[in-house]
């Protein structure tokens, strides 16, 4: 029995040993394929490793560039704003106009509301008359005037267009207010 269990133990260790080798056999395949993956981390490190440039410009460089783009772009930039001041204007001066036209028609309507068509119609045929004239005398000096002179004209003549219905819608207040004071003299 005791060589039985001589038999059993030398066995079991002989299954031991055999266990050991398998496993350092994995070790060492384990290692050699691990230096392998490795062995070429240096050259690696060496290669992913970020470098950092930093490119310094002299001041007068940078100032130079500074002044070339603004001797580029200025010029665009002030006629822009030209443009767009002279379109403001145009749209204020435009607005002023048909202000006017809405006072001067508001104080026809109620001209004509007062008094009878056939002084209205006379009145109408009097300043149709006068825009006919006006007309063919822009006509005459428009042909004679060159590009600025022509604005300069064409904006002189809207003034005066606005300060015409301005003077004919207080001509038309005062009448409106001579009639209101007829009336309540009448009445009293």
């Amino acid at each position: 029995m005791a060589y039985q269990s001589y038999q059993q133990r030398q066995h079991s260790y002989a299954s031991c040993v055999t266990s050991l080798r398998t496993s350092l056999s994995y070790l060492q395949s384990s290692v050699s394929t691990l230096d392998a993956g490795i062995s070429d981390f240096p050259r690696l490190t060496s290669l992913l490793k970020t470098v950092r440039h930093y490119e310094l410009i002299p001041q007068p460089t940078l100032a130079a560039a500074e002044v070339s783009l603004r001797d580029e772009i200025g010029p665009f930039i002030s006629l822009l704003l030209d443009r767009a001041e002279k379109n403001i204007d145009r749209q204020a001066r435009r607005i002023e106009t048909l202000k006017a036209r809405a006072e001067l028609n508001a104080g026809r309507l109620s001209h004509y509301t007062s008094e009878g068509a056939s002084s209205a119609q006379q009145e109408r045929q009097r300043r149709q008359q006068e825009r006919e004239r006006e007309k063919k005398l822009k006509a005459a000096r428009s042909g004679r005037l060159d590009g600025s002179a022509a604005l300069r004209a064409k904006v002189v003549a809207q003034r005066k267009e606005a300060l015409k219905y301005s003077v004919e819608r207080l001509e038309m207040e005062v009448q409106q207010k001579e009639r209101e004071l007829r009336k309540r003299l009448e009445r009293h």
